[in-house]
């Protein structure tokens, strides 16, 4: 019971910002023994990537400790989209695309939960079938002004912004999803605490019942964005080791200790050390590579993830080429237009300005002169390079 205890104690902590209605309550819960059903929603408006591993890590914690652990693929709500955080309407997604943003999906969620023990919904299968008067009598239990105390809609209302009603029946839609599965706990990141806790009402008003609400710190940079495909600094849980291992080594210092909490099943006793470390003054970029690798040997297994880390060294250590480069066969020669055949920029003028300002690299030699002609291409290619990580090989 011992070890139970302490496998709570982290469950209930371990990157944990909230728990509603206190984290005593469901403590006291889980260490009577008794096993709950928790969930976590997904939306598939695109790849998944590393910040949703802040949330099904925990539910892995969840599942290590014998409980029900449902993914709910947001399949319905993924076509209308989730206003949080949103200064501007998300743009509604059709039903074939929401689909072919679920490749996947499953193989990738397997790299962290247990798929033998996790059931998959689709809440197309009730929503998608709700009629007008059943949306109604939904939307009867909440208020307009619950919706409208939410800070981004009032800060469009006072910029002008348009508010549109599919945005404020999300928040319902999701609710009823709590109801649906009948769970004793839904687990999200803390930017969806409105969505979480309409549930949490819902289950009150409908069947009296108390649903917990655990929100999750959410992987962000020194400035407070999180880590994500909005703000354009997203690792998606498919990409290449190579390009994985790069991505991580470019996160400020400031993130190493939170991502090992988040994102990384290191115990926390040595997080802990770590920070220690890192107070008094150590090197971060070797805690920063094995956080790196961590990373990489979670989706891409212990091989890749030695190989990821081989291949950084010799590009930002020894100066030299990376392994298994990207192989392009052009027929453009100057520089400005090998650029964009080889898809390293998307215009002449973003070429033209990387040049300029010397981040671009010919055989590891900087160009700075954008009439540059690249020579005879001999057998072994000749190496382009933008900036610290991304390369293709022009044969």
């Amino acid at each position: 019971m011992a070890d139970n205890t302490q496998l709570i104690a982290e469950a209930v902590r371990r990157g944990v910002e909230n728990i509603y209605p206190t984290p005593v309550a469901l403590e006291q819960l889980l260490v009577s023994g008794k096993k709950i059903k928790l969930y976590n929603g997904i939306d598939p408006t695109g790849r998944l990537q590393v910040g949703h591993s802040v949330v099904l890590n925990k539910l892995r914690q969840f599942q290590d400790l014998g409980h029900q652990v449902i993914v709910l693929i947001g399949d319905f709500t993924a076509m209308v989209g989730d206003p949080t955080d949103k200064m501007a309407a998300r743009k509604m997604l059709s039903r074939k695309e929401v689909i072919a943003n679920t490749k996947n999906y499953k193989k990738q969620i397997g790299k962290i939960l247990d798929l033998k023990k996790t059931t998959f919904k689709f809440n197309s299968r009730w929503l998608a079938k709700m009629s007008f008067t059943e949306l109604l009598t939904l939307s009867s239990y909440f208020t307009a002004q619950q919706t409208l105390a939410r800070d981004m809609f009032k800060k469009r209302i006072s910029e002008g912004k348009d508010l549109y009603l599919n945005e404020f029946l999300y928040p319902v839609m999701q609710a009823y999803d709590s109801v649906v599965l009948d769970v004793d706990l839904e687990v999200g990141g803390n930017d969806q605490t409105f969505n979480m806790l309409a549930g949490r009402t819902l289950m009150k008003k409908m069947k009296q019942k108390e649903k917990f609400v655990l929100t999750m710190k959410l992987l962000a940079d020194p400035s407070g964005r999180k880590m994500g495909k909005t703000e354009g600094n997203a690792i998606f849980l498919d990409e290449p080791a190579d390009g994985m291992y790069g991505k991580v080594m470019s996160w400020t210092d400031g993130m190493i200790v939170p991502a090992f909490e988040l994102v990384t099943r290191m115990p926390m006793a040595e997080i802990e050390q770590i920070a220690s470390e890192l107070k008094d003054g150590a090197n971060p970029k070797r805690f920063k590579m094995l956080l790196a690798y961590k990373i990489v040997e979670l989706y891409h297994g212990n091989q890749a993830a030695i190989k990821a880390e081989e291949n950084f060294k010799q590009v930002f250590e020894e100066g030299l080429n990376p392994d298994d480069i990207l192989a392009v066969k052009i027929k453009e020669r100057n520089i400005v237009d090998v650029l964009i055949a080889s898809k390293l920029v998307t215009s002449r003028s973003e070429a033209r300005r990387l040049i300029a300002q010397g981040g671009i690299k010919v055989d590891q030699k900087t160009v700075i002169d954008e009439k540059f002609e690249i020579g005879p291409i001999d057998r072994d290619g000749v190496i382009i390079q933008k900036g610290k990580r991304h390369f293709v090989k022009i044969i």
